[in-house]
């Protein structure tokens, strides 16, 4: 009997620490944004772990240094940009559809009054 109940532990632990592993948000991202009328791409590598979301985005204007949380299959995740020499934070909040490999929601730039919507799938 401690046998048997030694094993479901060791196996209840093993299916626990494959569970922390797996990490959805972590990889590449290919993320299209619509703000005010104009579209653009960019690719994020992120790191997940736990709630915590680290990684970069790059765009035309170079790569730069993203930060976010996870909160079941809400996203949030900023990075800091410029645009004409000014300086601004990009942020994006929305939903994971980890069956589809998608990330769907909003984002803003308050700098500049602006917001949009964008989607994001992962790069295989």
């Amino acid at each position: 009997m401690k046998t048997l109940l030694l094993s479901a532990l060791l196996a209840f632990a093993t299916v626990t620490a494959l569970a922390a592993d797996n990490a959805p948000l972590t990889g590449k991202w290919k993320v299209h944004s619509s703000i005010a009328g104009n579209d653009s791409d960019s690719e994020c590598t992120f790191t997940q772990k736990d709630n915590d979301l680290t990684g970069s985005c790059s765009t035309d204007q170079g790569s730069s240094k993203a930060t976010g949380k996870v909160d079941g299959t809400k996203i949030t995740w900023s990075y800091d940009s410029e645009y004409n020499g000014s300086p601004l934070t990009v942020k994006f909040s929305g939903t994971l559809d980890s069956a589809a490999g998608k990330i769907a929601g909003s984002v803003s730039v308050e700098q500049f009054g602006v917001d949009g919507d964008f989607t994001a799938t992962t790069v295989k």
